[in-house]
């Protein structure tokens, strides 16, 4: 497929600068995938004793990423509005209802509702100030007593507090393990489609084992994390999700290519108004990728929407929808060109910074504008 050429040297010159050591993307429709293709190695080349440079093991569309705060979009945004499409949540009641310890002298602080968290507008920061808990009962503790950084609704800012605390709040209301809770929508009612590629391919799941966890792509601790000094091959990188027991709302999925590449199928066609069994419907889809109404703000219900400055690049349509993450992972759906757009990578294996990340991001996306 020549038209992917742009996009494929876009990839391969991000392994020769060293942004990322490795990376697959899936790129596909409604309907299937139109391009699937591993780039680069595991790791960077190293040197041994004696200074005999060592080949790493090259990626696969087998290899699983850690997919970092695509969590927020694939597994808790879905199981929030499912949820809320069964009548156990409702997005406009208050979070102090639901958490006997959301009180403060915060202003509206007891104004703070379902929905201003999955649009990252309840005036929670990004983190704690502090050092991190080591218990879920203690994460919810700190996070409720957390002071609001600004008024609620104001403005939008990026939090994974917020975010944790839904994953809380969906585990709460059902009794049960967020990651039981999307397994069973994803094997049961997510995974809906037929004549699919084979299973090893196709893989969305929290704590990952056997294969998929011994064949995943490797990232390095941040200097903060105590788990400093040495790789994580099948382990979440992000330190809270990792004291959570590797399941959080914000992070700790995993995945392939080819697994969120079936996902976003199953987005795309309810946002194209195709319907099906299960959380992913026209309506309920509808619902979670409307921009929302906090001034200056680009999210949706845990989406974020297309910025010609953002990470999707300048030619998405104005409908497109994605989301990022931190260890170098994205998906954007643009439902008006009926295409999706993954590009997996690991960048926190030794790889390049954040804005190097969002270049090579944009760039990647533009090289696909005629596909």
């Amino acid at each position: 497929m020549i038209v992917v050429d742009p996009a494929r040297q876009v990839v391969r010159g991000a392994v020769e600068q060293r942004v990322f050591p490795g990376a697959v993307v899936d790129i596909g429709s409604s309907v299937r995938s139109l391009w699937n293709e591993a780039f680069g190695t595991l790791t960077f080349p190293s040197t041994v004793p004696g200074g005999t440079a060592r080949a790493p093991y090259p990626l696969t569309a087998m290899t699983a990423f850690d997919l970092a705060s695509l969590t927020k979009v694939i597994a808790t945004t879905t199981i929030v509005m499912d949820l809320v499409a069964t009548g156990s949540v409702a997005l406009d009641e208050p979070i102090a209802g639901a958490f006997a310890e959301w009180r403060g002298h915060d202003d509206l602080r007891e104004t703070v509702t379902v929905r201003d968290l999955l649009e990252h507008a309840s005036g929670l920061p990004a983190r704690l100030l502090d050092r991190a808990p080591g218990t879920r009962r203690e994460f919810e503790h700190d996070i409720c007593m957390t002071p609001l950084s600004y008024l609620p609704r104001a403005q939008s800012l990026y939090s994974d507090l917020g975010f944790i605390l839904l994953g809380m709040l969906a585990e709460n209301r059902r009794s049960r393990p967020l990651d039981r809770q999307f397994n069973t929508l994803w094997k049961k009612r997510l995974d809906t489609e037929s004549g699919a590629a084979a299973a090893t391919h196709v893989v969305l799941t929290f704590r990952p084992s056997g294969a998929a966890k011994a064949h995943a792509a490797p990232t390095v601790p941040e200097k903060d994390d105590h788990r400093r000094g040495r790789p994580l091959t099948g382990v979440v990188h992000d330190n809270y999700a990792a004291l959570l027991g590797g399941v959080a709302g914000h992070a700790g999925l995993f995945g392939t290519a080819a697994g969120v590449g079936r996902f976003a199928r199953l987005v795309l066609r309810a946002a194209r108004g195709e319907s099906a069994p299960g959380p992913l419907t026209p309506s309920s889809v509808a619902a979670s990728t409307t921009k929302s109404g906090v001034p200056a703000s680009s999210r949706a219900l845990g989406w974020d929407t297309m910025l010609p400055t953002s990470s999707c690049g300048q030619y998405m349509s104005a409908v497109a929808i994605g989301h990022v993450g931190y260890t170098g992972t994205s998906l954007w759906i643009d439902p008006l060109r009926d295409r999706y757009f993954v590009l997996l990578a690991n960048r926190t294996c030794h790889g390049g910074t954040l804005e190097e990340m969002r270049t090579v991001r944009r760039a990647f996306h533009d090289a696909l504008r005629d596909l």
